[in-house]
């Protein structure tokens, strides 16, 4: 008992640092984010949310891709397998991997109309910046290993610089100028409210890899809220987590399970969704 309790005093604390970190503008790890906040590992049963913008094309995409998806899903195995010892390695989430999945499919031998090439779809000069070798005859960008560091080398390197996953997710895409240049236009540096001054590509591809997630993963992480809505979660469930430790001598399973959000049952409906799809194939 008394080892649990620490335990959750210990998570609360991490908590209240973060918020305390992010309400001063600090720029905070994308590790102690995952570490404090990974829902399923908590004693609360508080989803990340899915936001309203994104439900509809999130349900549509899993339908209209489901095959493709699936196709992914069996290669993925050994992919994902790697691809999440670098992330770690990184310290990155590993939920990063799903961008794989927009950008390539798995494929380690795509190549785009514009030269990206690889499972991460890495131009040229953006490789060799990122420490792979480019030429006719060797192309380190498709080799699964090397290019999933450099893609975590990018993916850390755009995040550090936007503070936002969407947003370096954006970037990936199209570069951060034209993150920038949504900013400027928007006033906002929210994706879902400047998503409309981005390059039709580039906030579909951030829409693609949210759905692609929710696939896999049948639920939201970090990797898809804001700024702002990591905030929210993050003050949410370090408020779940007091009451928590309050009342973790009075019913804790009657109070975990009424401890759902009602943005949770959108996610629980969209999970449905996708037990469904996978069902009829």
């Amino acid at each position: 008992m008394l080892n649990r309790q620490v335990w959750k005093m210990s998570f609360f604390c991490q908590l209240l640092f973060l918020l305390i970190a992010a309400a001063k503008g600090r720029n905070v790890h994308p590790t102690q984010l995952a570490q404090t906040t990974v829902v399923k590992d908590s004693f609360v049963a508080q989803p990340v949310p899915l936001n309203p913008h994104a439900v509809k094309f999130v349900k549509n995409f899993i339908k209209t891709n489901n095959e493709d998806l699936l196709k992914a899903k069996e290669r993925s195995q050994y992919c994902f397998t790697m691809m999440d010892s670098v992330f770690e390695a990184y310290e990155l989430p590993v939920e990063l991997k799903y961008l794989a999945v927009v950008e390539s499919n798995l494929n380690r031998t795509a190549v785009s109309p514009v030269g990206a090439a690889g499972p991460w779809q890495l131009m040229p000069s953006t490789a060799r910046q990122l420490g792979l070798k480019v030429s006719d005859r060797y192309d380190e960008r498709k080799r699964f290993g090397k290019s999933t560091v450099a893609a975590a080398k990018y993916l850390r390197d755009l995040y550090n610089e936007f503070d936002d996953w969407l947003l370096a997710i954006a970037a990936y895409n199209g570069g951060p100028g034209p993150v920038y240049k949504a900013i400027r236009l928007s006033g906002s540096r929210n994706f879902w409210k400047l998503q409309n001054f981005l390059p039709m590509e580039t906030r579909a591809h951030v829409k693609r890899y949210i759905g692609t997630h929710y696939f896999f993963e049948g639920e939201g992480s970090l990797t898809t809220l804001t700024k702002a809505e990591t905030q929210k979660h993050l003050e949410e469930v370090a408020g779940l987590e007091m009451k928590f430790y309050n009342h973790s001598d009075n019913n804790d399973s009657a109070f975990v399970s009424g401890s759902r959000s009602a943005a949770s049952k959108i996610d629980d409906k969209i999970f449905a969704d996708v037990l469904t799809i996978h069902k009829t194939h």
